[in-house]
């Protein structure tokens, strides 16, 4: 008899999808946490890591706030029920804090960029929203250049007792 331990691929709590390139192409002025609206074979393949959100971006429809273009593919378990991979999803937050988003991007022209969609400590889904204004060609060099210096002054600090200069 085996006594392998199978270990689940299923996340409870953690990242699911990050948007790695939000931080390079805008600003980020601040953040919030907001709640996602999901049906249950979304949260399944959320839960399998299955989610993209490199193009997708928050707006308003209808006085709300609705999370676009982000991509969470069908769950292949059986499910009878289907739904659309890219369909509006409908974020959850203060109603407050919605205006205030909502008035920020009406002035300022700014974007309600996703940063990254997780699963809080009571398995709940999140997406971290950041107020993002566009960068331009110059200020993406400068992060380029920012963070080449960063790495080699932190390979010259480890390799300066090793007599290499």
């Amino acid at each position: 008899m085996s006594t392998k331990s199978s270990k689940s691929t299923m996340i409870s709590h953690g990242m699911v999808a990050q948007n790695r390139k939000a931080r390079f192409n805008y600003t980020i002025k601040e953040t919030v946490e907001a709640g996602l609206v999901l049906k249950g074979p979304e949260v399944k393949s959320l839960r399998l890591g299955r989610a993209t959100i490199g193009e997708a971006f928050a707006g308003e429809r209808n006085g709300e706030l609705w999370l676009f273009n982000s991509y969470i593919p069908e769950y292949q378990g059986g499910v009878l029920s289907r739904f659309d991979s890219r369909a509006p999803r409908k974020l959850l937050m203060h109603r407050k804090q919605a205006q205030k988003f909502m008035g920020a991007i009406a002035k300022q022209g700014a974007t309600l960029v996703p940063l990254d969609i997780h699963f809080n400590d009571r398995g709940l889904a999140k997406v971290t929203l950041g107020l993002g204004l566009g960068k331009k060609s110059v200020d993406k060099r400068q992060t380029v250049a920012d963070r080449d210096w960063q790495r080699d002054k932190a390979r010259l600090i480890r390799n300066k007792g090793k007599g290499d200069y």
